[in-house]
This record gives structure tokens, C-alpha cells and sequence, in this order.
């Protein structure tokens, strides 16, 4: 989520050229997967067989500001609450992210905020572990799962995350709409990911079931319950690292800005870590 990747079927427009992004790594560039075909997969434990939650987030209730989470700041972006040099519109503002019957809604919408490189920022919703009275971080040896709503509208630029120290950083998964049918997944500590296709489960507007298994040698993950990608390379056994789970808005150098004004939403109906 750090820096971004331009992916086989994307998009381009006029790049942003003011600054150099401080998450120094370089963008990797995943190679592409398919959903497993069925009469082979393995098919791995479903998320009931991991046990209790070693923690979650199930939302059925007010976001538990400062407490829990924090949404208005992150060290990932560049300058706190936005990151213009990472092909992002955002200007993080806690109050788009809201909570009813059981469900996280992060909304992004135009603002009158101008970021560094003078153009108009969108105010979106993001939550992160960092900086919170908790300070929760997964580590190594942890499965994360979450259950997300894909947004339908271009410049949608959803990802669950990790990060910490400058990097630390594990993408559980990235999606675009633009490319309506895929998942980037993506370890940025040791190297490895892969874009991963499947027309049936992943599509705008539907519900996916997507977990991540940070293993000290292989980081593993999943879609619908099913082991889809191994990447072989893991994080190591002194990795940890804080959650980042948010909406950001595309700028255009590698998929599509907004085409118009109207707000673009993301829904999460649970987080959970299995330890």
C-alpha cells in the first residue's frame, strides 16, 4: 500500500512529480495467479477452525477513537494525515468512518483540503493501530482475517495492511475496481506476492472473505477460506507490525482518479487475529 504498482490491465494517467515518497522501498511486481482449480486445491481450515480471536474487531459498536484506533495520523503517509507522493488524494478524517449493524463504512468525498502538490484532496476514513492506547501489532506467526464489501467506484483504492518502523509491510490485500476481478497480495518485507484473479468471488459490490498468514518463512493467503498463494519468503520470527485497514483515492498515475464527485464507499463487517 506503500508505494504503488501498476498491474497488467491497469489504467494511467498524468503522474503527480512533486516529491520523492519516504517509503523508500522498491514496488514489487507481483506475477499473476489464478483462482485454484478446484478438483486439485488443498482446501485449507475455514475461518471458524482457527479457534477463538486472539482479538477482533467485530464493529457493533462505536469506533473506539484513541482507545483502540486512531484516524487521523499515520507514520505510512508521508505527512500524517495525507500522502501525495504515493498516488493518493487522501486528507484522513475520523468522521468517515462510521459503524451501523455490524458494519465499518469508510467514505471518501471531495474536500476543500489541497495537498502539497496543490491538488484538491478527497477526506477519506482509515483505522490504524498505531499510536493507540493499545498499540496492538500482529507478528510473526499470526492469521488475520477480515470480511470487506469491494467498492464499485473508479479511484476506490481499498487495502488491509501492515505497517511499522518504515515499513513492515504485508498487504493482506489491495483492490481497484478498475480491475474488477483482482486481489493484490503482497509481502513487502521479504520479497514475493501475486496478483490474483477469480471472477467468480471477487467482484464490485460483492462480499470477500480474505486472511493472511504472517509465518516467519512463508506468508500465506486466503480468499473465501481457501489457501490461494504462498509466497515462500515469510517475514521472519522477530516480525511485528501495527494494522492499517482503509479506503485511499487514487490520483491517476497507475489507475483511474474519480471521474466525477459522488462519494465512494468501502464496507468491513469484521477484523480478526488468530494466534
Amino acid at each position: 500500500m506503500s508505494t504503488s504498482r501498476q498491474d497488467p490491465s491497469s489504467t494511467s494517467d498524468t503522474p503527480s512529480t512533486s516529491g520523492t515518497p519516504t517509503a523508500a522501498a522498491t514496488p514489487f511486481i507481483p506475477s499473476p495467479a489464478s483462482a485454484p482449480d478446484a478438483a486439485t486445491a488443498a482446501v485449507p481450515p475455514r475461518a471458524a477452525s482457527w479457534g477463538t480471536p486472539f482479538w477482533s474487531e467485530e464493529f457493533s459498536g462505536p469506533i473506539a477513537w484513541g482507545r483502540r484506533w486512531v484516524g487521523d495520523t499515520t507514520s505510512a503517509y508521508q505527512y500524517g494525515n495525507h500522502n501525495p507522493n504515493d498516488n493518493k488524494l487522501d486528507w484522513l478524517d475520523p468522521n468517515e468512518v462510521s459503524v451501523a449493524n455490524g458494519v465499518a463504512t469508510f467514505t471518501a468525498q471531495p474536500s476543500s483540503h489541497l495537498l502539497r502538490n496543490r491538488r484538491h484532496a478527497w477526506t477519506t476514513g482509515l483505522l490504524t493501530t498505531e499510536g493507540s492506547q493499545e498499540g496492538f501489532q500482529v507478528q510473526a506467526g499470526d492469521h488475520i482475517e477480515t470480511r470487506v464489501k469491494l467498492p464499485t467506484g473508479l479511484g476506490a483504492w481499498p487495502a488491509l495492511w501492515t505497517w511499522k518502523d518504515g515499513n513492515g509491510e504485508i498487504d493482506s490485500f489491495e483492490y481497484h475496481p478498475d480491475n474488477p476481478n483482482l486481489l493484490e497480495l503482497t509481502n513487502h518485507v521479504n520479497g514475493g506476492g501475486t496478483y490474483y484473479t477469480d471472477a467468480n468471488a471477487i467482484t464490485p459490490g460483492a462480499w470477500v472473505t480474505v486472511g493472511t498468514t504472517y509465518g516467519a518463512d512463508s506468508v500465506d493467503w486466503y480468499v473465501g477460506g481457501v489457501k490461494v498463494y504462498s509466497d515462500d519468503t515469510g517475514v521472519g520470527e522477530d516480525w511485528s507490525a501495527y494494522l492499517i485497514l482503509n479506503l485511499s483515492v487514487c490520483a491517476g498515475r497507475y489507475h483511474p482518479a474519480p471521474s466525477g464527485s459522488a462519494p465512494i464507499t468501502f464496507a468491513v463487517d469484521y477484523l480478526r487475529v488468530y494466534r
